[in-house]
């Protein structure tokens, strides 16, 4: 399966595609995960161009609830030699919901390796389900198989705090060949990671989700290595490292989170981003 199938994404023509917001492309509050809205921008920006992502960054406007026909219009603004610049406006009944801006293309000069390394977690099957609370409703999180490699459960989110420094493993079961907008997909799981430092479960509705890809290898497992770095007036900032399971750097993904605690008991209400 790969995102296209998993995102029900048609084209419609050279500059439009559509989709319909189902149960797997939703979040616990019932609107557009805000990582399927980039990667559905993705994959139309890339059938468009002809050339694989460098850059992207979804700027979230509005909610796509379950049920709606998201329709993503591509502009390639600007052609060059090896780089394509390239927006696409997603809207609902004409309101638009996010703007995904872009960059496309190859270069030919590479260093050898990244210059970090893949932290030490223990391989996703000797790892716990990341389960979500009971009573949230169908969403993307039953069909993204995910398991913890570094940090707490939610059943072991006691209120103390912690490290900011979190780690998930993330699938598509039968998706072995990642593509950007895959990673998009599984970059979207920074906003759950502001429970971690907290320790109390959060909510979170993304303010924008950007991701930049180094390079892509079959790997039916990625780790979604989850750095914090603050939450000051309401809002969170985050950085994931996007590793596959032999330890090659595919992507960074990084977010600004409007954040706050979730203590009440079932779904919560205009969530667009992931819970912890």
């Amino acid at each position: 399966m790969d995102a296209q199938h998993f995102l029900g994404l048609e084209r419609c023509d050279e500059r439009t595609w559509r989709l319909t917001v189902t149960d797997r492309l939703i979040t616990p509050g019932q609107f557009l995960f805000g990582g399927c809205g980039l990667a559905a921008g993705l994959v139309a920006l890339e059938g468009a161009s002809g050339r694989p992502t460098v850059w992207a960054t979804a700027h979230y406007l509005s909610y796509a609830p379950r049920g709606a026909e998201l329709v993503v219009t591509t502009d390639l603004a600007v052609t060059g030699g090896h780089v394509t610049q390239a927006r696409a406006v997603a809207t609902v009944d004409s309101r638009e919901i996010l703007t995904v801006n872009a960059a496309l293309g190859t270069g030919t000069l590479n260093a050898p390796g990244p210059w970090m390394t893949m932290p030490d977690v223990p391989d996703p099957e000797q790892c716990p389900p990341r389960r979500m609370p009971q009573g949230l409703g169908a969403s993307i999180f039953e069909h993204v198989e995910s398991r913890v490699a570094l940090g707490r459960t939610f059943d072991d989110l006691d209120g103390t705090p912690s490290s900011p420094h979190s780690a998930i493993w993330a699938r598509v079961p039968g998706h072995f060949d990642p593509s950007a907008a895959t990673l998009a997909i599984f970059g979207d799981y920074v906003s759950g990671g502001v429970s971690q430092p907290l320790g109390r479960r959060t909510m979170g509705r993304s303010l924008d989700n950007t991701i930049r890809v180094v390079t892509l290898e079959p790997t039916e497992w990625v780790l979604c290595d989850i750095h914090m770095y603050a939450l000051a007036g309401g809002f969170a900032q985050g950085t994931a490292f996007l590793w596959s399971r032999g330890g090659t750097l595919l992507a960074t993904a990084s977010q600004s989170i409007a954040a706050r605690l979730w203590d009440q008991p079932g779904p919560p209400t205009g969530v667009a981003a992931g819970v912890d």
